[in-house]
């Protein structure tokens, strides 16, 4: 281990600054694992090295590239399952039923690393929606350069798509590009990506029917979660529908959320009057 006591703190404390993640003490292994590759770039040996050199000349550059490598980029397609489930049997039905045929459904992806998740979701509204392309917007952001520019692609590896993604539907919707798979254009069409920090105030997007955020907020402090459930809920629809990770829920953190058995998974909408 390489990393000093004040290059983990200086890191800490950016990261908090940056994006609200909180890096608890006992987290210098993760520190130097993801940094330890931009050392390297940079022709340093060591992270030590690397973040007392940024520390004493910092570039925006730098600590963009420091802030990015730290937060989680963990994913896979239909990851936990049931909350996609969720989306087709219960969720959609009930915003056609309440929407007029005209209305376009807007769908959120925050954190969306990569994409799985948003390409998840737009290939479930294609399979079930006759007019999907027309019918369905769906929005991914995430705080990480990379990971917006990875959605945007839609391009991902033959090791990517073994995580989770059904062979019937890697056939249906991509296409071989090289030694990579590529979405359909149908579906890129569905999803615009952008960066967002979800810790800062948020762009005007929206309203939203249903918000996917999650595995995220469990990185927070309660004071962010609970700032960040209030921005979510100020740019969605009355009657929209919210999903967060399995470790996640709005209760005890922010009581303008009623929790709502959906299949085998959760969700929470806003309460009225709230």
């Amino acid at each position: 281990m390489t990393l000093t006591t004040t290059s983990f703190d200086w890191v800490r404390h950016l990261v908090h600054k940056e994006s609200a993640i909180v890096l608890q003490p006992g987290k210098e292994y993760l520190v130097e694992a993801r940094l330890l590759p931009i050392a390297r770039q940079a022709g340093l040996t060591d992270v030590s090295s690397f973040v007392e050199t940024v520390r004493n000349r910092p570039d925006a550059d730098s600590t963009r590239r420091i802030v990015e490598a730290l937060t989680t980029n963990e994913t896979s397609w239909f990851r936990d399952g049931d909350p996609f489930t969720a989306l087709t049997s219960t969720v959609l039905p009930s915003l056609l039923g309440a929407r007029g045929p005209n209305e376009r459904l807007q769908i959120w992806s925050a954190a969306c690393s990569s994409g799985q998740e948003s390409y998840t979701i737009a290939m479930l509204l294609e399979d079930a929606l006759p007019n999907a392309a027309s019918r369905v917007s769906i929005t991914a952001t995430d705080i990480s350069r990379e990971m917006v520019e990875r959605t945007r692609a839609g391009r991902f590896s033959q090791l990517e798509v073994n995580r989770g993604l059904p062979a019937p539907m890697l056939v249906r919707h991509f296409t071989r590009a090289g030694s990579e798979w590529e979405v359909a254009p149908a579906l890129r069409r569905m999803v615009t990506a952008s960066q967002c920090n979800l810790a800062a105030p948020l762009p005007r997007m929206g309203p939203f029917d249903v918000v996917y955020l999650r595995n995220v907020l469990i990185y927070f402090d309660l004071p962010t979660k609970q700032a960040i459930l209030r921005r979510v809920r100020d740019l969605m629809r009355p009657d929209g529908w919210l999903f967060l990770g399995a470790a996640e829920t709005t209760l005890g953190v922010d009581d303008s959320w009623e929790r709502v058995v959906v299949g085998r998974s959760s969700a929470y909408r806003p309460l009225k009057g709230k």
